[in-house]
């Protein structure tokens, strides 16, 4: 298990708390999470999301 995947990387407070409120507390939880879906939160933007792919990304992982 990489401790990395159980908390949520650095995306500014709207976006954490958007996430959170929707039941994604960690990065784990947003694989396979379609980008459209996530940018519907209010609070959760262009960049928000690129840091997101990007930390999926580093664990082999991709939103959907």
């Amino acid at each position: 298990m990489d401790a990395a995947l159980d908390t949520l990387p650095k995306i500014g407070a709207p976006a954490t708390r958007a996430l959170d409120n929707a039941g994604y507390s960690t990065l784990r939880d947003l694989a396979g999470v379609p980008r459209a879906e996530l940018a519907k939160l209010h609070g959760v933007g262009p960049k928000a999301l690129g840091i997101v792919q990007s930390a999926l990304e580093q664990h082999g992982l991709s939103l959907g």
